[in-house]
């Protein structure tokens, strides 16, 4: 079972609040759908789903409702559950405010007027059209395809209003509405009250971001051990000119201790010298010391370089 089933499947199980259910039993007509003046025909593969919205509309409309299920053999044996509506449908498609006068009515003109009917018409879109990736096996992705722009445009500036974004990309004949934030995700799914799936989705949310922070942080240790390294070669060399030049005797006490335990603990940070030095020779001195010791080498050697350079040219 697809993480989407999964979440069809436990929307469908949940019971129907009369208030908002004609938004999204409106969404689904209209988006997944074949209808006119004559018949509304609805083709799905989800067992449930197609037994929520026989639900639905029979509670609604108390109309005759036809069901047909097909087998279907090809790649694999799978059912196909076909709804058939023949009854009172210029009315239903009218009081959905889909079809009227023997015209389509533009998707701006069904009237959203609470929080409560986009959260329906949303459910209804994603239970007709809409799917989501399986956050364990690949990335962060969900989707609704429809046929028209103005349809993708519409239910694009929907989701924006419950602080949702989203963006809209061409695939062929259709357009797809789709979003790869994980809290946005998460936060649709809470609008479903798809609340098994959406424990599911933030267990494995949870793991990723762990271990992505574990990643970072062993990178950023990885890459301050090199620099750490780096610099002590850097100050072994300095060292090793200061020797090579009889250099040293020109430092105070203090500087030529730090020089000392360099040569001693070259891979170590300066905080874990400072440490050291403190220990080992009951003279305490902090990081910051460390560093204006080796600066005070430093200086030293590009002073006696730059004469040596010097006394070259003349």
């Amino acid at each position: 079972m697809t993480f989407t089933t999964r979440i069809k499947e436990e929307i469908s199980k949940l019971p129907f609040d009369y208030v908002t259910v004609r938004s999204e039993l409106s969404a689904f007509i209209r988006y997944d759908g074949k209808y006119d003046k004559e018949k509304i025909e609805l083709v799905m593969e989800n067992a449930s789903v197609a037994r929520r919205m026989y639900k639905i509309i029979k509670n609604l409309y108390h109309v005759n409702i036809y069901v047909t299920v097909r087998i279907q053999k090809r790649f694999r044996t799978k059912q196909i559950y076909i709804l058939e509506i023949k009854d009172q449908v210029p009315f239903i498609l009218e009081d959905l405010c889909i079809f009227k006068n023997n015209k389509k009515i533009a998707p701006e003109e069904y009237l959203l007027e609470n929080k409560e009917d986009k959260i329906a018409f949303i459910q209804g879109l994603f239970l007709a059209c809409g799917s989501v990736n399986d956050p364990k096996v690949s990335g962060y992705h969900m989707e609704f395809v429809v046929h028209a722009k103005k349809d993708a445009i519409y239910f694009s500036k929907i989701l924006k209003e419950l602080d949702i974004p989203t963006k809209i990309l061409k695939r062929n004949n259709r357009y797809m509405i789709y979003l790869k934030s994980a809290e946005n995700i998460s936060d649709i799914i809470k609008m479903f009250n798809a609340i098994n799936s959406l424990f599911y989705f933030e267990d494995i949310r949870i793991y990723r971001d762990h271990k992505n922070m574990v990643n970072r942080l062993n990178n950023c240790e990885l890459a301050n051990q090199e620099k750490t390294i780096k610099t002590g070669m850097v100050q072994i060399e300095n060292i090793n000119y200061l020797k090579e030049h009889n250099l040293i005797d020109l430092l105070d006490e203090r500087t030529k201790d730090v020089i000392k335990y360099r040569e001693k603990y070259p891979d170590v940070s300066f905080l874990e010298l400072a440490e050291i030095i403190s220990s080992e020779t009951g003279k305490p001195i902090g990081k910051s010391g460390v560093n204006h010791c080796f600066i005070k080498m430093r200086d030293l050697v590009k002073r006696h370089q730059a004469k040596a350079s010097q006394n070259d040219i003349n």
